[in-house]
């Protein structure tokens, strides 16, 4: 198991432990943390937005232009903003801190 961190709307910090494999989407609502998700995962809305930890930023895979896209859409977009559903849990990944955005947008509904 990974160990990942989220720390939520009201600064609450949460150790969470995730399998390799499964993204940061699936760990929040497992655990479940307040991330709505709304479209189950297929980038077409912006309800899992995170913002990574600067110093895990540049650590992760680099977003797609459609993930840049869908994260121009949303409210409080950071230099540091990805959407959960498309950060995939690696081994090397241990110790990833991100956090809730104070709001997001819900585009599907």
């Amino acid at each position: 198991m990974v160990k990942v961190v989220f720390i939520e709307r009201n600064g609450n910090r949460r150790e969470l432990d995730a399998a390799p494999d499964t993204t940061l989407l699936r760990v929040a609502q497992t655990a479940g943390l307040d991330m709505e998700g709304a479209c189950e995962g297929s980038m077409a809305c912006s309800t899992c937005h995170v913002l990574v930890e600067p110093e895990w930023f540049d650590k992760l895979r680099a977003a797609s232009v459609a993930e840049d896209d869908m994260l121009d859409l949303t409210y409080g977009v950071a230099r540091t903003s990805r959407l959960a559903c498309q950060i995939i849990v690696t081994p090397d990944m241990d110790g990833l801190t991100v956090r809730l955005p104070t709001a997001t947008r819900n585009m599907m509904g």
